[in-house]
C-alpha cells in the first residue's frame, strides 16, 4: 500500500454510490497540492502525499495531531481569530500563511479551508488545501518593503516618511491637532566616515536609529531620509513644550558615547523643529522650515535644538544670496581684479616694543553687500567647502606680498596665516606651501601658520602628522584662540608648535574679571613651562598691556598698536617703526 493510499484510508467512510465522494477521494489522492482533513475537534484524520512531501513528516507523525504542528508561529493571535470567525460564519476562509517543515525551515503557502457540516449543522470536518506561492510573489513583497524602508537602519525611508506625514497632517487638520516635525543631523559625522571608514559610519547610524526609537512613542514616526539625516514626527502634541522635551531627550540619548568595534565615538545631534499649523500645513513646507531651524542649531554651537521662525527663514535667504556672491567672487579672482584683499595687524614684542611680525587677515568687499565682516563670510566658506580655494589664495597672496615687502627693503618680518580645518586635512597642503615659498623665493621662516585649538583637536593623529611635516620644513606653527577649546595638555606638548595665542575674550576684561586674570596668568605660565612663546590678542588699553607685561607675555597684538590695515598702509607703518632697515 502506498503512503497516499494509507493516508487516504483514514478519511471518514464514503458512500461508494456517491459520485461526488469518489471524486473527492480521487482528487485528494492525486492532487499535487498539499491537503489535510481534520475532524470536528480539529485533529488531523487524513493527509495526502503532496503534503507529506512538502512538510517532511510521515503520516504517522501527523495523524491525530492539531494542524498547528505545521505552523511557523509567524501569524499573530489576531490572524487566527479572524480566520476562525470566518469559518464559523461563512464556512470558508482563504489567506496566506507560513508553514514549518519538520527540519525547521519555513515556506509560504496560500491556504483555503472549507467546513463540512453534518445534517444537523454540526461540524464534521475541516478540509485544508495548501497551494504553492510563486517565488516571484515573495520577491515582490520584499521589493515592496524595500521601496518604503531604509535597508541600513530598517527605518521608514523618505518615501514612507512623506506618505505617513501627509496622512498625519490630514488627521491633524480634521481633528484640530498640533504636530511637530524634527529634522536631526549628526554633528561631525562626515569626519567619522572619512577617518574610520564607511563601515564604522554605517554601524554608528544603526545605533543612532535604535536610540531614536527608544526616545519616542510607538505612535511617533522615526525615519531616515538620507545620509546622516533623520526625522521624527510627533503626530499629536499638547504644545511646543512637548516637542522641546522630546528633543532634549533625543539630545541626551544621542550624545552618549558609542562603542563601535575598538572605537569610542561621539555623534551629537543638531535638531531643527517646525510645528503644524503655525510653521506650515504641508510636508514640503514643514520639512524646509525644520531644515532652516536645524542649520540655526548648528550655527548656535551644535548639539542643541532650535524652533523655526519667519526671521530665521529671512536670514537663510540672505545667507543663500551671500553664498552665491561668494562663489562668484572666488571664481573671478585674478591678479588684476579681486573682491578680496589682505589686511595686516602688527605683532609687538612686549619687552622692546619692536614689530616682530604681522598677521594676514582676509577682507571681502562685495559689490552687493559691501564690506562683509569675516565672521559672516568665513563661516559660509567653511560650510560650503569654498574655504579651500579661498585659503589657497590667501597663502599665495601672502607670499606674493612678502616678496613685495622685501623688495621695498623691509626684512625680518614674519607674516602669520590662518589655516582652516579643511586646508589642514587637504592632501596637497604641503605641496601648496612649498610651491608658494619657492615661487616667490621665500624662506620657511618668512611665514607662520596658525591653527585654531578646535581644529587641532578635531583629528589629533592627522593633525600631528601634518604639523610635524610643516615643522620639518622650518615653518613656525601657532595654536590660535587658545583657551576656547578643549585641548588636552598631554596632547598639546606633543604638537610641534612654537606659539600659543591667548584668545581676545580673556584679555578684554583682564583688569576687572578675576577669572580672566587667572586664566591669562595660568596660560602664560603653562606656555612658558612648555617652552612656547605667548601672544595676547585684543590688547586695546595701556592697562591691559601693563598687566600682560607683568605676566611676561612675550608678544602683544591689538588696537592699542594698530587696527588691521591694507598692505600699502602696512608698509608705511613698518617704515615709520623701522626707519633704518
Amino acid at each position: 500500500m502506498t503512503r497516499a493510499t494509507a493516508a487516504a484510508s483514514t478519511l471518514p467512510p464514503l458512500d461508494k454510490d456517491d459520485p461526488s465522494g469518489l471524486a473527492f477521494l480521487s482528487a485528494f489522492e492525486q492532487s499535487h497540492e498539499g491537503m489535510l482533513v481534520t475532524d470536528g475537534e480539529n485533529r488531523i484524520v487524513a493527509v495526502n502525499e503532496a503534503l507529506i512531501r512538502q512538510s517532511g513528516y510521515t503520516p504517522e507523525e501527523l495523524l491525530g495531531q492539531n494542524p498547528r504542528i505545521l505552523s511557523s508561529a509567524r501569524a499573530t493571535p489576531e490572524f487566527y481569530a479572524d480566520m476562525w470567525q470566518a469559518l464559523a460564519t461563512k464556512d470558508y476562509w482563504e489567506g496566506e500563511i507560513w508553514n514549518k517543515q519538520k527540519d525547521g525551515s519555513n515556506y509560504p503557502r496560500r491556504l483555503k479551508i472549507t467546513v463540512v457540516r453534518g445534517p444537523d449543522g454540526s461540524v464534521r470536518n475541516y478540509v485544508a488545501n495548501f497551494t504553492e506561492i510563486d517565488a516571484s510573489h515573495e520577491v515582490a513583497d520584499r521589493l515592496a518593503y524595500l521601496a518604503y524602508h531604509d535597508p541600513l537602519t530598517d527605518l521608514p525611508n523618505r518615501l514612507a516618511f512623506e506618505s505617513q506625514l501627509a496622512q498625519s497632517l490630514r488627521i491633524c487638520e480634521r481633528e484640530n491637532r498640533q504636530l511637530a516635525l524634527m529634522l536631526i543631523d549628526l554633528d561631525n559625522f562626515k569626519n567619522i566616515n572619512d577617518t574610520l571608514g564607511h563601515h564604522v559610519g554605517d554601524l554608528l547610524l544603526q545605533d543612532v536609529a535604535l536610540r531614536l526609537r527608544e526616545c519616542v512613542r510607538i505612535s511617533d514616526l522615526v525615519a531616515r531620509i538620507g545620509g546622516d539625516e533623520f526625522v521624527v514626527v510627533l503626530p499629536e502634541i499638547d504644545s511646543p513644550l512637548t516637542a522641546a522635551r522630546v528633543a532634549t531627550k533625543i539630545q541626551s540619548n544621542l550624545a552618549d558615547s558609542y562603542r563601535i568595534a575598538e572605537h569610542v565615538l561621539y555623534a551629537t545631534p543638531s535638531i531643527g523643529i517646525s510645528l503644524y499649523p503655525i510653521d506650515g500645513n504641508d510636508t514640503g513646507t514643514l520639512l524646509r522650515n525644520a531644515d532652516t531651524a536645524m542649520y540655526h542649531a548648528k550655527n548656535a554651537g551644535r548639539n542643541n535644538h532650535q524652533f523655526y521662525t519667519a526671521r530665521m527663514n529671512e536670514a537663510a535667504g540672505e545667507r543663500l544670496q551671500m553664498e552665491n556672491e561668494l562663489r562668484q567672487a572666488i571664481a573671478a579672482i585674478s591678479p588684476a581684479n579681486s573682491e578680496f584683499a589682505l589686511h595686516f595687524q602688527p605683532q609687538i614684542e612686549t619687552s622692546t616694543g619692536r614689530v616682530l611680525g604681522m598677521e594676514a587677515l582676509l577682507r571681502w568687499n562685495s559689490p552687493r553687500f559691501g564690506m562683509v565682516p569675516p565672521v559672516r563670510f568665513i563661516s559660509i566658506a567653511e560650510d560650503t567647502g569654498l574655504i579651500q580655494p579661498l585659503g589657497d589664495w590667501v597663502i599665495w597672496e601672502t607670499c606674493r606680498l612678502i616678496r613685495v615687502m622685501k623688495r621695498e627693503g623691509i626684512t625680518g618680518i614674519r607674516v602669520a596665516i590662518n589655516m582652516s580645518a579643511q586646508q589642514l586635512r587637504h592632501e596637497n597642503l604641503l605641496l601648496l606651501v612649498r610651491g608658494a615659498l619657492d615661487c616667490y623665493d621665500l624662506l620657511p621662516s618668512d611665514i607662520e601658520l596658525e591653527v585654531t585649538e578646535s581644529t587641532a583637536m578635531e583629528n589629533p593623529e592627522m593633525t600631528l602628522s601634518i604639523l610635524d611635516q610643516l615643522s620639518a620644513m622650518g615653518i613656525v606653527l601657532a595654536i590660535d584662540d587658545f583657551g576656547t577649546g578643549y585641548s588636552s595638555l598631554a596632547y598639546l606638548k606633543h604638537l610641534p608648535i612654537q606659539r600659543l595665542k591667548l584668545d581676545r575674550s580673556f584679555v578684554t576684561d583682564i583688569e576687572t574679571d578675576p577669572n580672566d586674570a587667572a586664566i591669562c596668568t595660568a596660560t602664560i605660565a603653562l606656555g612658558h613651562s612648555l617652552g612656547l612663546e605667548l601672544v595676547a590678542e585684543g590688547v586695546e588699553t595701556e592697562a591691559q598691556r601693563d598687566f600682560l607685561a607683568g605676566l611676561n607675555c612675550d608678544i602683544l597684538q591689538g588696537y592699542l598698536y594698530s587696527k588691521p590695515m591694507p598692505f600699502d598702509a602696512m608698509l608705511d607703518y613698518l617704515r615709520a617703526k623701522q626707519p633704518n632697515e
